[in-house]
């Protein structure tokens, strides 16, 4: 009798923080610049769960520097009482493999309310590069090993990753020097500009560029061809042209600081369900050439074992490549 009188006020506790939630605006933390892919995602999702948690305002707050974990540390000690979430991209699991000294562990000092999105990549060069195919681009790579140089924005972006996959895959970890950069744009520039030769990037970063013609596309590195892409439809895989079981996309996570309460998780969890078939949320999604999440990934525990499988996938290509932070 005393366990269920003991059970009953801790049921009828949480149900009263739930209902009292929020007290404040809930800041949702991106660990990047704002203007970005992570920050975009971001805005557009506080302002459509800003309509689905009542009585909430929904704020971005950029805390960016060291490959995202800066912003995932903050979140980390932050109370935990549903106030301040952590959006972040496929670094929340590339991070263990990249930094000797992280400041949290990403599967156990958060909780997980669901996947947001995946966003395609692309293999892109510099316009005057003489390949116009990816098998030309590949054959060009290894008659002039050691003269060309790959570009990312910077150690854990998405193009960091994608790039180190990509030179693992063919191979090509001698044959190309690799040049960060601080962050997309300065990257971009630099490619279109013809001062470096390769870069791997997000399609909401190299669509309009391929479009314009001020790039060269050689490959997306989804599993199967994006038939759904107005623009990139028509191009190979890098599964398909022969780096067989290639597939990577910058994915997006939503999480909470470790013990945040249950109902207040469930609010979040639902809320952010609800975005995910929100209309508009959507169509703002594919104009950044993003797919909403609607498997089982956007369950919390669905999305953590997603993750864990990441993480292991990802520290096979970091360790092979021998590119650490301090």
């Amino acid at each position: 009798m005393k366990r269920l009188i003991i059970a009953t006020a801790v049921v009828a506790a949480f149900a009263a923080q739930a209902q009292s939630y929020p007290t404040k605006p809930i800041s949702i933390v991106v660990p990047f610049a704002a203007g970005g892919p992570t920050d975009r995602v971001a805005r557009d999702l506080a302002e459509t769960m800003r309509k689905l948690v009542p009585n909430s305002n929904f704020v971005v707050e950029n805390a960016a520097g060291a490959g995202g974990t800066i912003g995932a540390t903050k979140v980390a000690r932050a109370a935990p009482d549903g106030h301040t979430l952590l959006l972040f991209h496929i670094g929340m699991a590339a991070t263990p493999a990249l930094y000797r000294k992280l400041q949290y562990n990403p599967l156990e000092d958060f909780e997980y309310l669901g996947m947001v999105n995946e966003v395609p990549m692309t293999l892109i060069g510099k316009p005057q590069l003489p390949a116009n195919t990816y098998r030309d681009f590949e054959n060009y790579i290894r008659a002039n090993a050691g003269k060309l140089n790959l570009a990312h924005a910077g150690l854990g972006s998405a193009s960091h990753l994608c790039g180190l996959m990509w030179q693992s895959a063919v191979k090509a970890n001698e044959a190309m020097t690799t040049i960060p950069f601080g962050g997309t744009g300065p990257a971009m520039t630099a490619l279109i500009g013809g001062q470096v030769d390769v870069m791997c990037d997000q399609t909401t970063n190299t669509t309009g560029q391929i479009e314009s013609g001020r790039v060269k596309a050689f490959a997306v590195t989804t599993a199967k061809p994006l038939s759904g892409h107005k623009l990139l439809k028509d191009y190979p895989t890098l599964n398909e042209m022969g780096l067989k079981g290639f597939d990577l996309t910058v994915w997006h996570g939503l999480y909470a600081p470790k013990g945040t309460p249950a109902p207040i998780l469930a609010t979040l969890n639902t809320a952010l369900k609800a975005a995910l078939k929100d209309p508009e949320f959507i169509k703002k999604q594919e104009g950044l050439g993003a797919l909403v999440v609607t498997d089982r990934r956007v369950e919390p525990a669905e999305h953590k074992k997603f993750v864990a499988a990441e993480i292991i996938k990802l520290k096979a290509v970091v360790d092979k490549a021998g590119q650490y932070a301090d």
